[in-house]
């Protein structure tokens, strides 16, 4: 048994481990037990910002434009950067999806991001994916996807829908009807156990049974939302071969899937599949700087004539238009439609209106768009969609920059006062905008959203600096 000095891996885990990459088994478990896990962030590229990447920061491979590494991980919670959604902390391995979107998805498509919580690959796809896609982001547990929605919100691209619906419902209520699913399946985590102690003390042969047999469910339930032709993204965190070339030989055997290649650089050290011929992508930790990652792309084979239900439903009434109030709040504003539902005012890309309205008919979207204002009575009060969004105009709304002791009390939730303009105004931080307060002269009503705020009683001396 290998006892390392961070961690004890389980016997059965070892043992398998040896079985599947026997000339690399000590290493691997090396990487595992005993070498601490790689930090990195993508910088978010819709953000109008002079600043990004810092000087000299060694760069994701597979994500050069908008990754790169940390020498150790930051006290995130406390940068205002990240509030504002001017980057997401991700593993660099999990990056490889936008590396895949951009190097097979060339023309706009409809995206679902089948487990999406709590956003990592889905930002990443958003990033790649061409201008006019629609990003569907999906998670069947509830609390898991209130998280999603609220990382759509921070991070402000403005085609995307958060739902909330089962895999088997998707391929009951939407056949035919997306370009590419992808599925980051539920799996038993093997590749984060050096990030999660609770991986490791979890893991046995039985849940990797369990895995697998849900994966194979999971992905033949959804099979069907997938148009003939269309793109099926498979990924685990895990190692065995169960959960990941198993399930892929059961979708090529039972639903005729075809595995596709990706463009893959040979100093980026990724391993391909594991016993099978087809290709396939492995992240492994002493090969990369990363954790474990498995990905395989599979193509739904094509057909004469594809079955479009979602649209056989016909065009959804449409909603009463708001007035033009907010119309200068985006810009491009021309460009999108702007609805009215229950109080809640939201602005809809025109390109995706019809998109959206079949949506609402089956899916209930826990977030639209770009979320604009709740109007209460004859005012309009501007929602933090609005304030993060990439479609915000630079001229919407008066702005007061603020140091960091002021950001970090308006991150908490407290009052401030400042010199600015009565009426709604934007708090920025660095010029990164954290949201919206109502200044009535003396002091301002805090609008930033209470499941959002910093919660910790003890502040940091100085903030963190992950961005240029």
């Amino acid at each position: 048994m290998f006892t390392f000095a961070c961690m004890n891996l389980p016997a059965d885990f070892i043992a398998q481990i040896e079985a599947l990459v026997p000339t690399q088994a000590a290493d691997m478990l090396h990487a595992i037990a005993a070498v601490g896990p790689s930090v990195a962030v993508r910088v978010n590229d819709g953000r109008a910002l002079l600043r990004g990447v810092p000087a000299g920061a060694q760069r994701v491979p597979w994500c050069e434009q908008w990754g790169f590494y940390l020498d150790e991980r930051q006290a995130f919670t406390f940068d205002p950067d990240w509030h504002a959604g001017d980057y997401y902390v991700q593993d660099a391995s999990s990056m490889f999806v936008a590396h895949v979107v951009r190097s097979l998805i060339g023309q706009p498509v409809r995206y679902l991001d089948l487990c999406a919580a709590p956003g990592g690959k889905t930002t990443a796809a958003l990033q790649a994916l061409p201008a006019g896609s629609l990003m569907v982001a999906n998670e069947v547990v509830a609390q898991r996807a209130r998280t999603l929605a609220d990382n759509m919100v921070r991070w402000g691209h403005p085609d995307v829908v958060v739902t909330s619906l089962a895999a088997a419902e998707w391929g009951q209520r939407a056949g035919q009807w997306f370009d590419v699913v992808a599925v980051d399946a539920p799996c038993s985590g093997e590749g984060m156990m050096r990030k999660d102690a609770v991986a490791v003390e979890q893991w046995s042969p039985r849940l990797v049974e369990q895995c697998a047999h849900l994966q194979r469910q999971i992905v033949q339930d959804v099979w069907p939302a997938l148009r003939s032709g269309g793109l099926l993204i498979y990924s685990t965190c895990t190692y065995n071969r169960q959960e990941n070339e198993a399930v892929v030989d059961h979708l090529i055997s039972a639903l005729g899937a075809e595995a596709v290649a990706v463009p893959v650089d040979a100093c980026w050290h990724v391993e391909g599949a594991i016993g099978a011929s087809w290709p396939a992508y492995r992240f492994l930790p002493h090969r990369v700087r990363g954790e474990g990652l498995f990905v395989a792309v599979l193509r739904k084979p094509d057909a004469a004539v594809a079955v479009d239900a979602l649209r056989s439903k016909g065009r959804a009434a449409a909603t009463t238009q708001a007035d033009g109030r907010v119309g200068g709040w985006l810009v491009d504003a021309d460009n999108y439609v702007i609805e009215r539902r229950q109080g809640a005012i939201t602005a809809i890309r025109q390109a995706h209106q019809q998109d959206v309205s079949l949506l609402r008919s089956i899916a209930h979207p826990l977030y639209v768009g770009v979320g604009l204002a709740t109007e209460v009575g004859h005012k309009l009060i501007p929602q933090h969609s609005l304030a993060m969004s990439q479609a915000l105009s630079p001229h919407a709304f008066a702005r007061c920059e603020v140091d960091i002791a002021t950001a970090w009390r308006y991150l908490r939730g407290e009052s401030i006062s400042m010199d600015a303009p009565r009426g709604y105004v934007l708090i920025t931080h660095r010029g990164a905008v954290l949201g919206f307060v109502n200044n009535l002269g003396q002091r301002a009503n805090n609008l930033y959203p209470k499941p959002l705020r910093i919660m910790s009683t003890h502040l940091p001396d100085e903030a963190p600096l992950v961005l240029a």
